[in-house]
């Protein structure tokens, strides 16, 4: 048995789906039936879960707990070329961000809440408790891995594993379709509270804005979408609190009319963040 076998089988045990990799973190081809996705994928790699393969094919969808799947003789010549071992998020009920470098792991530690940490090569994966859509260059070196997506394995990590937050989540939406009844004006405080952050400090505020206004202007693609997965991550963030103003959201409007969006625009996209986290 391979020592990555034997990962396998220890992380299947613990209810963690693996998959084997070639060299360069990539899956291994599809067997002769499912080349070039002849057979129409899983079906066409559409939902979450297992290949019906006997040979580990479409690469995320390979993964499996079953014992007898992982030590079956379709699998043993992929085990004994694999570099390394991979696994299934979402098909754990995990959610991994990945840090990919030193300025996306200091965003992490100003926005996101602490949570289970696995060092990487060239950063860390931050562990949610909770499945999402995965989705990659959510912003610069952070992408979402999870249903639909592999991640390498390198070991449980340390600390705490946190429920998978809504500002993790945000990431991930595209700008839905305008509200239908979309208000021309933002009344602030949000929340009824204070006007004072509860959870964190008003010096944690004005970095977060200040991030989310350089979010908003060094966007190249998809303008519209970034405007409301930014607006999505900062009222997830603090839109309970009471703490934000109009002079925080009057900052967030005029970064994304810097941009090209119109009022109107920005308001639908602040009213829809608004009705998806239920404020």
């Amino acid at each position: 048995m391979t020592t990555h076998l034997r990962t396998a089988l220890d992380l299947a045990a613990a209810g963690v789906p693996p998959l084997p990799l070639r060299a360069g973190k990539v899956p291994f081809g599809n067997c002769r039936t499912c080349a070039k996705n002849a057979c129409g994928g899983r079906p066409n790699m559409k939902t979450p879960g297992p290949c019906q393969c006997p040979a580990p094919c479409h690469a995320w969808a390979a993964a499996t707990t079953d014992p007898h799947v992982l030590n079956s003789p379709q699998w043993e010549a992929a085990w004994r070329r694999a570099a390394a071992v991979a696994y299934h998020p979402g098909g754990a009920g995990l959610t991994a961000v990945d840090l990919d470098n030193a300025a996306a792991i200091a965003w992490a530690r100003d926005t996101l809440p602490t949570t289970r940490t696995v060092q990487t090569t060239r950063g860390q994966h931050w562990i949610y408790q909770g499945a999402m859509p995965s989705r990659n260059d959510v912003r610069p070196g952070v992408d979402i891995k999870s249903l639909m997506a592999y991640a390498r394995w390198l070991g449980w990590g340390s600390g705490p594993m946190a429920a998978l937050p809504d500002s993790v989540r945000a990431l991930a939406l595209t700008d839905p379709a305008p509200a239908r009844r979309a208000s021309q004006a933002v009344s602030a405080p949000l929340g009824g509270q204070s006007g004072v952050c509860r959870h964190r400090t008003p010096v944690f505020l004005d970095r977060g804005i200040a991030m989310a206004e350089q979010r908003i202007t060094v966007a190249r693609e998809a303008v519209h979408a970034t405007v409301y997965r930014t607006f999505l991550a900062v009222l997830s963030t603090h839109g309970r609190c009471g703490c934000l103003t109009d002079t925080h959201v009057a900052r967030l409007f005029t970064a994304a009319q810097a941009k090209g969006e119109t009022v109107r625009h920005c308001t639908d996209a602040w009213t829809n963040a608004l009705t998806t986290l239920g404020l």
